[in-house]
This record gives structure tokens, C-alpha cells and sequence, in this order.
């Protein structure tokens, strides 16, 4: 058996040091991911006004903003959200709670990226955006004397981080907010929940309500498991985050390789730091490997994943899109077909990652049908795809088809070579170390 240590949470990371950025006083933060994502993300709170004191170890001491974000006056204060979209949808929202201006700015991609649902609400609510090339996409200047609060509706096609981001802002309006959601569906519904728990923890109230034929019904926002766009909406109350001392749980989506790497490899993983009950979408790895086949034991000591032999099922990602590059490739060790679907979002993420995985699984001899919103992969079962002498897997400038394209190797103790290694540092910056274990 292999013991691995998963990493810690990104979207817990992210979420946990902005509250703690716009509380009033000192908080500490363990166990928070060091990453090139949560580089961005603390580079611009402490533009904003928040202190952030690296202690070592993933530990931080965080001074809150006095009064909330605060950007430039005669010049638009440098916010450079690099790759980081989560970085981008969080922050663009939480800095129009502030006052100021504020450029939004980044790496090529993230400029192909859209984020106008989210601009739209917030100039909705008050906010002025100045979009510098392409409507819709940054990079764009943000001037804000604060939001005002009211209804606001909006789309979370997308991305959940539009919604996650307003509802991290709502507190700084003058009054309650409403958020309705529209649109054809909601996906990533768990990031929503992410959210919410961090807010609790902070201190900020909040209520969330579905319509069902006797009108609008308050619910207990854990029971939510599906948003559906026009029978849910969500209010904030005005308040202030209260500072104090959390701790990052570990994080389901980097450890869905290693987990993956216990069904896939030829021996028994074990993976710590790990919350059974966490509620992080893709704790949705246990269950997809178990429609699988794969041996899945929770154990105090974390989670442990067998050998076994796998079977291709069919499965809708629509709320745990990250792990599609680690189911993906799985399936390659599956008898039968994995089809993917409910996953069209994929295609704007750091990159296609649809065409992205259906390519370097055809570099390989797997068979891969592609559609606008699934993936169908035709396992080479037991033992998994030959990977030919020579083979460089290109990577995309994507951390996730990297470290998901290692899992090709394991069956049968082949080498994977990778364009671009030092893609990880995204979100997973150890994880050739790790990794190295399985080797």
C-alpha cells in the first residue's frame, strides 16, 4: 500500500483567505494551498488593502481591509488575475463591493474567457465596466462606489464562480441582496455550497429559497443539491465578516489523480487529509469510481482505492467538471464505454479540455467520440493503453490534463512524458514529488 498526502483545497483556499482578507481584524488561516492560483489571489487583496503574513507551512496571518476593497483613484489599480479564473469571477465581484478603480487583467487565455453574466449583474447593482478589446471578456477597468443591494438576477451557465462571487460581495451593500438565478442550467452547484459554508463560518447571514406551487419556500442551503434557474434564489444580509482562525480541508480535486492512481495502478492507494463528508463536488470521485468497479474503502486514516477491474458507465459532470480529465483518462482502463456528459462548460476552462483529453487519448490508440458537451471513451481494458516509445503528451498550459494524462502510465509501469511539467504549479505544485511515489 501507498499512503499519499492529498494537497489542500484550492476553491477552500481561495474562498477562505478573501473572507478573511475583507474581515474586520486578524484571522489565521492554515493549511492554505501555495499554488501560482493563490499567488494571484493574495497579490490582489493585498492591492485592495488586506495584510497577508506568510507564517510557513500553508499558515497565514491575514489583516482585513478597513473598509473593504479600495482601488485607484487616478489610476486604476494593477489586479493581474494571470491564469487564475477562479482568481478573475471571485475578485472581479468582490472589488466592486469597494471603492475605486480597479484593471482586471491577465494571461492570453483567461482574455478568451468570458465573464460578462457576471459584469452585467454588477453593473446592475451600480458598478461601471469598461471593457478594453472584446465586450464580455477582460481585460476590462471596473470603477465602483459600491454596490447597492435589491434583486439582481443571473445566469450561471457558465461558471457557479459568477454567483460565488457576488454572493462573497453581497454583505458590503447598504441593503439585503436577492439573487435569482436564470439561465438553461446551473452547473458546479457544489462550489455554490463551498461558498456558503465559508460565509457561515465568517459570521454572514443568509437565506436561500425555492419556488415550488405554494410560492417561495425557505430551505436549509445544505439540502440543496440542485438549482434549477428560476426556482432558487439566495438573500444576504448587509454585515461584517468576523475575523478568526480556520483551517483548509484537503482538496478532492488534486487527489483524484491519486485516487484514480489505486484503481488504475498495480497497487493499493491510501490518501489522507482527506473529508469524507466534505462538500466539495468532487468528493463525486468515490461514487464515479465505484459505478466503476474500483474497491473503495473510508478508512479514520483517509481513503484507500484497489486495484480492480473497471467497466465503462455512463455519467452526467455537469457539477464536478474538474474531474473529467482524471475520469477520462480512467476510462481508457475500462472495459466497455465511459461517456461523459452535461459537460459543454469544459470547452472554456484553461483550455478545451474536451478536444483536449479526446486528443491525447487518440495520440494513444484510444478510441474517443467527441460532442459539444460529452466525451465517450472506449476502454483498452484490463491493462490500459501502450503508450509508444518517444510519446510527449502536450499539456495545453492546463495543470489538470497534465497530471490526468500520468495516470496513462500505471498499468503497465510506463514512462509519461509531458510537454510542459511545470504546468502543476497552478494548482498541485508538488505533485510530481507525489507522484514519483507510484513510479
Amino acid at each position: 500500500m501507498i499512503t499519499l498526502q492529498a494537497p489542500a483545497s484550492k476553491s477552500v483556499s481561495h474562498r477562505t483567505l478573501i473572507a478573511a482578507a475583507l474581515a474586520h481584524g486578524d484571522s489565521l488561516v492554515r493549511h492554505a494551498l501555495s499554488s501560482a492560483d493563490l499567488e494571484r489571489t493574495r497579490d490582489i487583496l493585498h492591492t485592495a488593502g488586506a495584510v497577508l503574513e506568510d507564517l510557513g507551512g500553508g499558515s497565514w496571518r491575514v489583516r482585513g481591509m478597513k473598509r473593504g476593497p479600495e482601488g485607484g483613484t487616478n489610476e486604476a489599480a494593477d489586479c493581474n488575475v494571470g491564469e487564475s479564473g477562479t482568481t478573475c469571477r471571485l475578485l472581479t465581484a468582490v472589488l466592486a463591493a469597494g471603492r475605486g478603480s480597479f484593471r482586471i487583467h491577465g494571461a492570453e487565455r483567461m482574455h478568451e474567457r468570458p465573464i460578462g453574466a457576471l459584469t452585467g449583474a454588477l453593473e446592475h447593482l451600480g458598478a461601471r465596466v469598461h471593457f478594453e478589446e472584446k465586450k464580455g471578456f477582460p481585460p476590462f477597468v471596473l470603477e465602483t462606489h459600491g454596490l447597492a443591494g435589491g434583486e439582481v438576477a443571473m445566469s450561471v451557465d457558465e461558471s457557479s464562480q459568477y454567483l460565488s462571487g457576488l454572493l462573497l460581495a453581497a454583505p458590503f451593500c447598504p441593503s439585503p441582496l436577492c439573487i435569482s438565478l436564470t439561465g438553461n442550467k446551473v452547473v458546479s452547484w457544489p462550489y455554490v455550497g463551498l461558498t456558503l459554508q465559508i460565509m457561515e463560518d465568517f459570521g454572514i447571514a443568509f437565506t436561500v429559497e425555492e419556488l415550488s406551487d405554494g410560492g417561495w419556500t425557505r430551505v436549509a442551503w445544505r439540502d440543496v443539491t440542485e438549482a434549477r434557474p428560476g426556482k432558487l434564489r439566495i438573500t444576504v444580509q448587509p454585515g461584517s465578516y468576523r475575523c478568526g482562525e480556520h483551517t483548509v480541508e484537503g482538496d478532492w480535486s488534486g487527489a483524484s489523480y491519486l485516487l484514480a492512481a489505486g484503481a488504475v495502478g498495480r497497487n493499493p492507494v491510501l490518501v489522507t487529509d482527506l473529508r469524507a463528508d466534505s462538500l466539495q463536488g468532487d468528493r463525486a470521485m468515490l461514487d464515479i469510481l465505484r459505478a466503476m468497479g474500483a474497491s473503495v474503502e473510508i478508512r479514520d486514516s483517509g481513503i484507500l482505492v484497489s486495484p480492480s477491474k473497471l467497466s465503462g458507465i455512463e455519467v452526467d459532470m455537469g457539477a464536478c467538471p474538474d474531474l473529467v480529465p482524471t475520469v477520462a483518462m480512467t476510462a481508457a482502463f475500462a472495459e466497455g464505454e465511459t461517456r461523459i456528459t452535461n459537460v459543454a462548460h469544459l470547452r472554456i476552462k484553461e483550455c478545451d479540455r474536451l478536444s483536449a483529453c479526446a486528443a491525447e487519448l487518440s495520440r494513444i490508440g484510444v478510441k474517443v467520440e467527441e460532442g459539444p458537451d460529452f466525451l465517450a471513451v472506449h476502454g483498452t481494458a484490463p491493462e490500459g493503453p501502450v503508450i509508444a516509445e518517444g510519446t510527449v503528451f502536450a499539456t495545453y498550459n492546463d495543470h489538470r490534463i497534465a497530471m490526468a494524462v500520468s495516470l496513462l502510465g500505471l498499468a503497465r509501469k510506463q514512462k509519461v512524458i509531458v510537454d510542459d511539467p511545470s504546468v502543476v504549479r497552478k494548482s498541485f505544485p508538488e505533485f510530481w514529488n507525489v507522484w514519483s511515489a507510484l513510479a
